[in-house]
């Protein structure tokens, strides 16, 4: 019973992470960037080295910044549906190479069924070497549960 309790759980938070990314998806070229922008400009606000630049020095260094950003959100939220599908597939009696294996390959599918969401919102492209990272991130978060399921492991015995 416990089980099934903690299986319907993950499953939840994994369908709440893939509404919250394509809710990020379906915005246009526009919202996304101001959206972008915000989080750069509060990132950097304090930063008195690039708040001294000229404004056009500044408004390239935070367009750099905000691409970074924007990578370093893709691989955060993949690396948490690495988190929940290792989660998630380590209630069952599978392997552990059948448990990377399908983590990677379910993060993935997801990852190029969100890119190819994108190509048709206005502004926005499908990019491979956005699937490429969001798989990344899977197989980073997938690795990290794996990992702490081996200590805990460890610990028990």
């Amino acid at each position: 019973m416990k089980i099934n309790i903690l299986r319907c759980t993950l499953v939840l938070f994994l369908f709440c992470t893939f509404v919250v990314i394509f809710n990020f998806s379906n915005q246009d070229s526009d919202k996304s960037g101001s959206t972008s922008q915000k989080v750069t400009e509060a990132i950097t606000r304090n930063i008195k080295a690039i708040q001294k630049l000229n404004k056009d020095e500044k408004a390239k260094v935070l367009d750099q910044i905000e691409n970074i950003i924007r990578k370093i959100a893709h691989f955060s939220i993949y690396s948490l549906v690495g988190i929940l599908l290792m989660a998630l597939l380590s209630t069952y009696n599978i392997s552990e190479n059948n448990k990377i294996f399908y983590t990677i390959i379910i993060g993935m599918i997801y990852a190029m069924s969100d890119e190819f969401h994108q190509i048709f919102i206005s502004g926005r492209s499908g990019q491979v070497s956005d699937i490429i990272l969001d798989t990344l991130g899977v197989a980073v978060g997938g690795l990290f549960i794996l990992g702490i399921i081996k200590m805990a492991d460890k610990l028990k015995k």
